[in-house]
């Protein structure tokens, strides 16, 4: 009889060879590359800055068209055709080679024919002074100190200039009319010419003056009514270029301003520039250029 061990042995590998077959059916999934994406990253380059001109750009006139003065009058004249004569003002643009950053040109003249004339005029001075006697007869329309400060801290401004006597000056800033005249644009200054001496001859010069001021490189100023002849005309825009011209070489050395473009124009009009001619060679005769339209 055989011994119990000698059965074991072949059992046991019976056992061990299907576990082994079992094992060798299961099909082996192959584990898949694993690969990490990386995105590039580049340094960030600073931004160029652009650069920025120190002057205000001009065009070369070369290529423009240019008008003589009563060339330009006639073209302005029919854009107004229909428009209220009163309401409508000639205007000059003068356009100047100057930088942005320096100091502008501003002034008051009185030109040869006033385009406005029913101009407003408050004098600060005190009523029973020697200045406001001589406001009142140069054609001030107020003339006082505590009344006007009144009127003014109510809100009624019923003037279109105000200047100020320099022996009131001290009065008139102790009434605090900075609040009121300041946004406007009234209020007596030092600065700007309209604290003065001579009560009378800075009345006179405003009944009529007109002021210009340079913005953005171009000096504006209402010129002349469009009833104005061509000989008018001529007389203002002189009596202007003379005084920008002057009030230019007033400027530091080292500031310079030159005039490049003049234009001519009107409340309604596109501009022209002038070519600095009077009359061009089939310009029509100057008298049919005045009256209304």
């Amino acid at each position: 009889m055989a011994h119990p061990r000698s059965l074991i042995a072949p059992l046991g590998r019976l056992a061990t060879s299907s576990i082994a077959a079992a094992r060798s059916e299961v099909p082996r999934i192959a584990a898949l590359p694993y690969q990490t994406i990386r995105c590039a990253t580049t340094k960030a380059q600073p931004k160029k800055k652009k650069k920025t001109r120190n002057t205000f750009l001009q065009y070369d006139l070369k290529q423009a068209d240019q008008f003589s003065l009563i060339d330009a009058m006639q073209y302005i004249r029919a854009f107004e055709v229909g428009r209220n004569p009163s309401s409508s003002k000639y205007e000059m643009h003068v356009r100047l080679r100057t930088l942005k950053n320096g100091p502008v040109v501003r002034n008051r003249l009185r030109l040869p024919h006033p385009v406005k004339t029913d101009i407003r005029i408050c004098v600060i001075a005190a009523p029973d002074s020697k200045a406001a006697t001589e406001a009142r007869a140069a054609g001030a329309t107020l003339v006082g100190e505590d009344e006007i400060f009144n009127q003014i801290k109510e809100g009624i401004v019923e003037f279109d200039r105000c200047i100020c006597h320099i022996d009131s000056l001290q009065k008139m800033n102790k009434a605090g009319l900075g609040r009121v005249l300041g946004p406007k644009g009234l209020m007596p200054s030092t600065k700007t010419g309209t604290v003065v001496t001579q009560v009378g001859t800075s009345v006179r010069n405003m009944v009529g003056g007109s002021e210009y001021r340079e913005r953005l490189g171009v000096v504006r100023m209402a010129i002349g009514q469009l009833g104005f002849t061509p000989d008018e005309m001529q007389r203002n825009i002189k009596a202007f270029m003379e005084a920008l011209k002057k009030d230019m070489a007033q400027l530091s050395d080292r500031i310079g301003k030159e005039i490049h473009e003049v234009v001519l124009s009107s409340t309604n009009a596109p501009g022209f520039t002038l070519s600095g001619e009077f009359r061009g060679p089939n310009s029509i005769a100057p008298k049919e250029l005045s009256g209304p339209l």
